[in-house]
């Protein structure tokens, strides 16, 4: 019993002392909003809060559009979930469900795409959207990742593990068509799993900066990520500011974690033990 307790309790202080690794640059980050680039920089540097917050926004909204720029992260991150969750969730339910010629090679052949670099992407992606006159719009943000290979491994393995194929089967005798078996079946049964792709592709969209950085042109139409990256130079960079952005564009992604936590874990371990 003893060894019991002493076990964990180290798992215990294992555990918080990960945690305040974790957070301490979380904490530090909200410190620093509130402080001008002299007090960031001072010996020793500031550990609480200060008074210079709203002079740091002052000069975000001198230097970049800032509002603008955190809404359309909110609506590239918001659409990139919406497409994500059907595109994913019908590719894995036809995966898991649906027999056709070709079907392990074509899955094979997604699951491999998993394997490539994200860099290789770079310049075929700028090539394509180039092409499809789409530089410097939100769609060749949103778009190009709507059906992710992950997504669709996901989907794939929940709807393996968790709907049986004999409800499938008694809903086609009863005359329900595909889509109906999709929508009044399948995707209220998969309610775990799109919770959980949809929180990780909206964090991905939100703190995406590669794709912006190629496919946008303009200040204004930049996602906040991008945008704040303009906040830095060589010489003269207002890290107080830069500190305040980041905190600002952080806030909302700690608020959808807090909420949605138990959801993340139910749904990546759905279907783990049966």
């Amino acid at each position: 019993m003893n060894n019991l307790k002493t076990t964990q309790f180290l798992a215990n202080a294992l555990v918080a002392v990960g945690a305040v690794v974790m957070l301490t640059p979380f904490y530090f980050m909200f410190v620093f909003a509130t402080h001008s680039r002299t007090d960031i920089f001072s010996l020793p540097p500031p550990v609480f809060f200060g008074k210079d917050f709203l002079l740091n926004l002052h000069i975000i909204l001198e230097h970049i559009p800032f509002w603008r720029n955190l809404g359309w992260s909110l609506y590239v991150a918001l659409l990139s979930t919406f497409l994500t969750l059907i595109f994913c969730s019908m590719g894995g339910y036809a995966f898991a469900m649906f027999r056709f010629r070709w079907k392990n090679q074509l899955f094979g052949l997604v699951m491999g795409t998993m394997l490539l670099p994200s860099f290789m992407n770079m310049i075929p992606t700028f090539m394509i959207m180039d092409a499809l006159g789409w530089i410097d719009q939100p769609r060749a943000l949103y778009i190009p990742g709507a059906a992710s290979a992950f997504g669709i491994f996901l989907m794939r393995q929940f709807v393996s593990t968790s709907i049986p194929k004999d409800l499938i089967e008694a809903a086609r005798m009863d005359g329900c068509s595909e889509i109906g078996i999709y929508l009044r079946i399948v995707l209220p049964l998969l309610k775990p799993a799109m919770g959980t792709l949809g929180l990780i592709t909206f964090i991905a969209s939100w703190n995406n900066f590669i794709s912006p950085l190629i496919v946008m042109r303009s200040a204004d139409m930049a996602t906040l990520p991008l945008a704040l990256r303009s906040l830095q130079s060589p010489v003269n960079t207002e890290w107080g500011a830069l500190m305040a952005g980041s905190a600002i564009a952080t806030i909302p992604l700690l608020i959808l974690f807090i909420i949605s936590s138990k959801q993340l874990i139910s749904g990546l371990t759905a279907g783990a033990v049966k």
